[in-house]
């Protein structure tokens, strides 16, 4: 692409978003205006020469794309949509003060941001998985440019996704890091050793450029450069100093994260002086090349309804792999984004399916998670991730980062709890019920069996912000008829008579053991109901309250969890200022151990005698 913004322009832009970030954070008294200088000259070229993009329509899904995975240099990127128009200049001196959306870092409150930023390494993840959705799925000529933090890089997930990108030759993806050697409190690892950044890039495939980076020619260079490579991705490490034009500040130590303080006026004052021109520049802002194709991702439902028999037994995790393929026949947007688990969590029935619309991210949950985010930015497809419960612990973070960027991401679940059996602890999901209920917005679906599976991913599919869905590895056996009616918030009496005395309320596993052991009570003249919520969040206060007072107050919980933050304690919030209600709970007490499911379940007292005996203890008292 030919320049289309002289470079004295370029140059002058720069220097005034490093003005805008100076003001901003002197008002704010707080901030990063040195880490904003160093990239003063990287925005400049890419929003004013290189991008195409319409800025009365920031989030035209036809525009190329920036991600600044280094979000703390927030004031840049404001700076730089003020420069284009978007944003009143005045607006930025309210940076991060109470009721404005130009926070500390970056949200999609802003119309021109996509995602949240700022827990450093997850953008390039989301760059990954917006540039697999453009190039596979919208098939456009659209960029997707990526700007990390040098310190930054030391994030194992960064690697993750430098694999992932290569992997599938995303050509469309320009990673630029920010080299300017200093982190927070010193020196980063690498500094300007820029050759090494540069070896480990080549060695995973990547075209590797060193850069300087306050040089607008060699910038607008790199980045043409960087169009005409096929077949491979490009990473432009681009050699830089924090607080460029600072004197006296400039590559010093000890100013992150820090507002310029009396420093101010003189720093101000010197970069007024750099300017060539004053008053309205003339820049071309360069067209999308493409027009992304118009996509419907709303009221998706099932091919068909589900077909079981009460009584079968199937596994829920199987059920997500049939509801999967169901929801993908109806809408050419639904894909499935799996850890290497397909064959267990049953994904793989959407990868034989359509084999497109399925993308193995390999044994990399971080990367895994954060593509997940960037694929369904902009509305584009609905996406379900899915492996092991156990293994999206290790990408929370990029889980909760995903609800701040209002995400609409499905996580699928499975082998949860103790009843995997024989795998052990380590493959264990006993945490997993209190992470997701602690992401604001979120749904978290507990389906009880194979009907309710297929229902839960047909209502998630649906539903804005985050969602879980947690689904056993053993079978279980289906208790509702194929056309019962399901809702998010509503539970369901599975089990009951005139004469109950204790609700008893379970999940999964334990649901099922709650039925048998209700069963059995009730040829004893013991009579329980037996409840089932479907969804722990959010949970059905009205149903258990209502039924908990039907029963004489009492509540038993049985949970393959552990106790803090599973049903239980959801149980228990739901009732807090009921003084009539009795609660008990039931759940994994400590580190398991391996076993067959039968023997676990049985050792940590979650089967239907111990369940019969939890109810006739409390009916002592």
């Amino acid at each position: 692409m030919p320049l289309v913004t002289d470079l004295d322009v370029l140059r002058d832009i720069a220097t005034r978003i490093r003005i805008h970030s100076v003001e901003s954070t002197a008002a704010a008294n707080s901030g990063h205006p040195t880490t904003c200088a160093s990239i003063a000259e990287i925005m400049s070229v890419l929003f004013f020469n290189t991008m195409r993009y319409a800025t009365c329509s920031p989030r035209d899904p036809s525009s190329d794309r920036f991600v600044l995975s280094k979000g703390h240099a927030a004031p840049a990127l404001y700076a730089a949509w003020i420069e284009n128009g978007l944003i009143p200049a005045p607006e930025i001196l309210k940076l991060r003060q109470l009721g404005c959306d130009l926070e500390g870092h970056p949200t999609p409150r802003l119309n021109f941001v996509d995602v949240g930023t700022g827990s450093l390494g997850q953008g390039l993840a989301i760059t990954a998985g917006m540039a697999y959705t453009v190039k596979h799925y919208d098939k456009i000529d659209a960029r997707i440019y990526c700007l990390i933090g040098d310190g930054e890089s030391a994030e194992g997930s960064i690697w993750e996704s430098i694999a992932f990108i290569s992997y599938y030759k995303l050509d469309n993806v320009v990673l630029i890091i920010d080299a300017n050697r200093l982190g927070q409190s010193e020196p980063t690892a690498v500094a300007h050793n820029l050759d090494l950044y540069k070896q480990r890039l080549d060695a995973f495939g990547w075209n590797a450029v060193i850069v300087d980076g306050h040089d607008v020619g060699a910038l607008v260079k790199a980045f043409d450069d960087a169009e005409s490579v096929k077949g491979k991705p490009t990473a432009l490490i681009a050699k830089t100093y924090k607080g460029r034009d600072f004197p006296g500040i400039e590559d010093k130590e000890n100013w992150h994260g820090k507002a310029l303080g009396k420093e101010t006026e003189r720093i101000l004052t010197h970069l007024r002086g750099l300017l060539k021109y004053q008053g309205d520049l003339k820049y071309t802002i360069p067209k999308p090349l493409n027009v992304a194709p118009q996509v419907n991702i709303r009221n998706i439902t099932l091919s068909s309804p589900p077909s079981y028999k009460l009584g079968e037994a199937i596994a829920t995790r199987q059920a997500y792999g049939t509801a999967l393929v169901k929801i993908a026949q109806t809408n050419p947007r639904v894909i499935a984004l799996d850890g290497d688990m397909k064959n267990s969590t049953f994904s793989e029935q959407l990868k034989k399916f359509d084999p497109n619309r399925y993308i193995e991210c390999f044994i990399a949950e971080q990367n895994l998670v954060g593509a997940a985010i960037g694929a369904a930015c902009r509305d584009r497809v609905v996406a379900f991730v899915s492996t092991f419960a156990a293994f999206l612990t290790r990408a929370f973070d990029q889980i909760r980062m995903g609800a701040i960027s209002q995400t609409n991401v499905n996580f699928v679940g499975s082998h949860c709890g103790v009843s995997i059996g024989e795998d052990g602890a380590s493959q264990m999901a006993l945490e997993d019920l209190a992470m997701f209920r602690a992401i604001p917005g979120g749904t978290v679906f507990y389906p009880a069996d194979a009907v309710a599976c297929e229902r839960a991913v047909e209502l998630a599919a649906n539903t804005p912000g985050v969602c879980y869905l947690r689904v056993n590895r053993p079978t279980t056996k289906v208790v509702y008829p194929n056309d019962h009616h399901f809702e998010i918030g509503k539970a369901t009496v599975v089990f009951s008579s005139p004469k109950d005395q204790v609700l008893v309320i379970g999940g999964g596993i334990t649901l099922q053991e709650s039925i048998t052991a209700a069963a059995e009570l009730a040829q004893q003249k013991i009579y329980v109901r037996v409840l089932d919520l479907f969804t722990i969040k959010p949970i059905d206060q009205q149903a258990i309250i209502k039924n908990a007072r039907e029963v004489g107050g009492r509540i038993l919980v049985v949970e393959d969890h552990y106790p803090e933050g599973g049903i239980g304690e959801a149980v228990l919030s739901a009732v807090s200022e009921e003084r009539d209600i009795f609660v008990r709970k039931i759940a994994v007490p400590r580190v398991p151990r391996s076993g067959t499911p039968a023997a676990v379940l049985d050792y940590y007292g979650l089967t239907a005698k111990h369940i019969a005996n939890y109810i006739k203890d409390i009916l002592k008292k």
